[in-house]
């Protein structure tokens, strides 16, 4: 670059330290700005990635469930006959999917999952002691479980196993019932009792989830759910997250089961996600644009002081395109050490905000980085505005008289 465009390289360059102030002054400007939109586009990817993974650490990313029991609407009246039907819901009893073996290879199958866990869910009671809480009530193969949810990742004691008459079971309802790993306790239904021994308490990062989840093997849970051989549900993990609507929307088509992504059970959080993105990218716009007027201001007032430099250049023999890139050279020196000042100043801010801004544990709130894949886009985001910036300064100085500007 400096070797095909070597007379202009020198002339801007010149120009540059002729004018330092208004220089240093424009890169401060270029780097702040270039700083804030890295900052701010690395705090919101954390803050996102943190926010799925609390979200997706409990649950999966698509689930499969038994259809809703619906009532069988009343057969139409017959003409001139007045009928004021009414119809109640009826109550959902617990029931297993229909060819849940054979179902599971077959999604296992699909290129888009990454992984399958069989469940039986239902609810019950937890007995120690005069003590009683009502419970959420999972049985799962836990292998196949923890490539959904990362169990074993969230274990606080013991050790992630289920035996059987094992079960692992959320932090705060250890602590309700008194319970530490190898305690007993009786996991109570409506149907059947069975006495338990805990192996593992986890912390799934949800409170309400941690005071009632009770996590024992498949089978445990079918005898006490009264489903032999059942399974009420099947989670899927995938490779790609965001995918999971439309493989939900697949599945809906080919299944005549309930099928349902996390978007849709987190439709809320969907929707500030989207919004935060959104509110980022006008932030980032906004401030681009005035990184492109800070530039341009700069060189048109550049453009004035240097006339009689610019009629000399061009009594001399410069040409009109010489002149025009001089000072398309000088916007991209401008935004490029802007911009790599302006990175710096990125990481430092990443720095101090990882170093002093703690949660109520003393820990970071969130990892926060500024990845390659973020960082290079702003910074020659931020080099193409800086020459654009230059085009309306550069194109007047390219148009004046030499006879004019020397006069001046």
């Amino acid at each position: 670059m400096r070797g095909l465009l070597g007379f202009e390289w020198r002339v801007a360059v010149r120009f540059l330290r002729e004018g330092r102030m208004q220089t240093v002054l424009i890169v401060v400007g270029v780097a702040a700005g270039v700083a804030v939109v890295a900052y701010i586009a690395a705090l919101v990817s954390g803050l996102q990635a943190n926010t799925l993974s609390r979200t997706l650490g409990a649950q999966a990313h698509v689930t499969v469930r038994t259809p809703q029991e619906v009532v069988t609407p009343a057969a139409a009246p017959e003409a001139g006959v007045t009928s004021l039907p009414q119809a109640q819901p009826r109550a959902q009893r617990l029931r297993s999917l229909s060819n849940w073996q054979a179902l599971v290879p077959v999604l296992e199958a699909d290129p888009t999952v990454a992984a399958v866990s069989p469940l039986v869910a239902g609810s019950g009671l937890a007995l120690r002691g005069e003590a009683s809480q009502a419970i959420a009530l999972t049985g799962v193969e836990l292998d196949r479980y923890d490539r959904i949810v990362g169990l074993r990742q969230k274990v606080l004691a013991g050790t992630a196993r289920l035996d059987p008459g094992e079960a692992i079971v959320g932090r705060e309802l250890a602590a309700d019932l008194g319970l530490r790993v190898g305690d007993r306790l009786l996991v109570q239904t409506t149907l059947a009792a069975e006495s338990v021994r805990v192996s593992a308490l986890v912390d799934l990062g949800v409170r309400d989830l941690n005071r009632r989840t009770v996590i024992v093997p498949l089978r445990t849970a079918q005898n006490l759910l009264g489903l032999p051989g059942g399974a009420t549900g099947i989670d899927l993990a995938l490779h790609d997250v965001w995918a999971a609507q439309q493989v939900a929307d697949r599945l809906k088509r080919q299944l005549p089961f309930r099928v349902e992504s996390w978007q849709e059970s987190n439709a809320q959080l969907v929707s500030a996600l989207n919004a935060q993105s959104i509110s980022t990218l006008l932030i980032r716009a906004v401030v681009l644009v005035v990184v492109v007027l800070g530039i341009a201001s700069v060189l048109v007032v550049s453009v004035v002081q240097k006339r009689r430099e610019i009629g000399i250049l061009r009594a001399m023999g410069a040409t009109r395109g010489q002149v025009l890139r001089v000072f398309l050279v000088q916007g991209a020196l401008v935004a490029a050490a802007g911009s790599a000042s302006g990175l710096l100043l990125a990481v430092a801010m990443i720095a101090a905000f990882t170093r002093f801004v703690r949660g109520s544990d003393g820990l970071p709130l969130f990892a926060i980085t500024l990845q390659l894949q973020t960082a290079w886009p702003v910074a020659a985001i931020a080099i193409v505005c800086g020459v654009l910036a230059a085009i309306v300064p550069a194109r007047r100085a390219a148009r004046m008289d030499p006879a004019q500007a020397i006069r001046l």
